[in-house]
This record gives structure tokens, sequence and C-alpha cells, in this order.
């Protein structure tokens, strides 16, 4: 209860006192992020048979991942932000929120995640959908299918295309992590359209050309236990993330990163932060 509390606390934080735009940025290809970490960390392991799984720390932020979730069904709100939007003056806060359920066996069957975003949190407007499809396939591995922001409003959002990706992820077997049965070492490499292939109308007015590479990838590598460091490319910039779960006994994860390194795209370096919490229907993961 006491950290449910806390957890809402935060969460009323940054919707009363963020200024915030319509949301069109990278990190929503990733709001569903690391809520599987989370119960992978707990999980009994997906392969067995001394199969090193990924480890239950944060493994990207602005980039979709091949695994999906486990055989365990949950709940789950996530919060992101972003400090400076790009092309903003005066510098504002971008925020989007999302909630969604997970549910299906990768291993066995298909992995389910279904979810809804909200750019205007205030409003309760500018909503948008997320189908993906995770599948468990080969040594320590697993594709997903997605599809982010779809049946957005013209009229209303001010990025209303849809964007489709595939994504493969790969645990590493020969860096073990400070957990036992898990991987230090993992990556992803997906293509995909819209988010991670066209720039934004000014990136096309300020010269920086129309298309991304259309390729995202991540790299995450264990530093402690339950701490990664991410290089993630999205298509369209390069960034850096990492993530930690403040409280022992609780699933709630904080994801933050750095963003826009190069002059591939935006105007300016930018800071992104989220916040998810996973409420479990089943007890087959005990935190």
């Amino acid at each position: 209860m006491k950290t449910l509390k806390i957890f809402i606390s935060t969460l009323a934080a940054m919707l009363f006192f963020t200024s915030f735009l319509f949301a069109q940025n990278v990190f929503e290809s990733g709001l569903r992020l690391k809520l599987d970490s989370l119960r992978r960390e707990k999980e009994v392991g997906f392969f067995g048979n001394g199969i090193l799984l990924p480890n239950g720390s944060v493994q990207s932020v602005m980039t979709p991942s091949g695994w999906g979730g486990g055989n365990t069904t949950y709940l789950y709100v996530v919060v992101g932000g972003i400090y400076p939007a790009e092309y903003a003056t005066p510098k504002k806060a971008d925020l989007i929120t999302a909630a969604g359920l997970s549910f299906g066996d990768p291993k066995k069957y298909v992995n389910t995640s279904l979810s809804v975003n909200v750019g205007r949190v205030s409003e309760l407007q500018d909503l948008s959908a997320n189908i993906i499809l995770s599948k468990q396939i080969f040594k320590a591995s697993s594709i997903s299918v997605g599809g982010i922001q779809l049946f957005a409003s013209s009229s209303i959002s001010d990025a209303p295309d849809a964007t489709f990706y595939v994504a493969f992820s790969h645990s590493v077997q020969t860096v073990s992590s400070k957990s036992t049965g898990r991987s230090a070492l993992g990556y992803t490499i997906g293509v995909g359209n819209g988010r991670f292939l066209y720039k934004s109308p000014k990136d096309i007015a300020s010269g920086k050309g129309k298309y991304g590479t259309g390729v995202f990838a991540n790299v995450s590598y264990e530093l402690f236990k339950n701490m990664n460091i991410n290089a993630e490319w999205s298509g369209l910039n390069l960034g850096f993330s990492s993530g930690l779960r403040p409280f022992s006994k609780s699933p709630l994860t904080l994801g933050y990163g750095v963003y826009n390194l190069t002059r591939n795209s935006g105007d300016r370096v930018s800071f992104i932060g989220t916040l998810a919490y996973p409420f479990i229907l089943d007890k087959k993961v005990n935190y």
C-alpha cells in the first residue's frame, strides 16, 4: 500500500505540474517498456535447460524489444516525459501516458499486449492504441510484431500516422548476469516505418532530410545488479538510457535517458523519463 501511494503521488505530480505539448516523441514506441523485464526477474525460466534469459533491469527506453510478456497476465500503467520538447520555444516538456493489458504464453503460443495512449492527459484526448504480439524463438531469442499509435485522430493528434515494426532480441549466452540464470548482455535489432523512418516536418524544413534509416537497434549491458546501461538507435537518432527499481519488493520501475545526440534529427539534446507499474492479475510471479 505504501508503494502504491508513492506511485500515485509521483504520477499526480507529473500530470499536474508538467507543462506539455502534444505527444510526438519517439519514446512512444517503448511505452510498454520494461514491464516484461520486471516480471522476468522473478519468473521461472522461459526456456530452461541452463539457457540464460534477459536480466530484470531496464534494457531500452526509446526502442522496442523483441521480448514480450511471459506466461503472466497483468495490467500496466506507464507515464513518459521528454524535456525539452523538440522545436519548442520557450522550452517545454512533452508528456504521454498509456495503460494496457499483457497476456498469453509466448513460449507455447503468443503473448499479446493491448494498450491505449493518452496524449493530452489533462483532457483525456489525443487517444491512440498499441497492439504488440511476441513469440519466443530459437535459443534465448524472441521476436515481436507491433503497431503503435493506431487509430489516432487526424483532427486532434499532431502525429496521426500509425507505426508498424518487427523486432528481434537475443540474450548473449557467454556473459552471465549477477542474477542467477540471467544474461548481462542483450541486443535488439528491428525495422519499421513511421517513427523509425520518417522525420518531422520541422526536421525537413531545417534541412535534415525526410528519412531516417527505418532500422532501430539497442545494446544493453549490466553494470550493477538491477542496473543496465543501454545504447539505442531509434532509426532517427542516438541515445543512451538506464533505469532502476527504487523499491526492492515493488515492481515500480523508473527509466531515464538522453536522446538526440547527433544532428540527424531534432534541434536539441533531450532528456527522457518514464515511470511504469504493473498490476499482476495472477499469482505466477512474486515480487
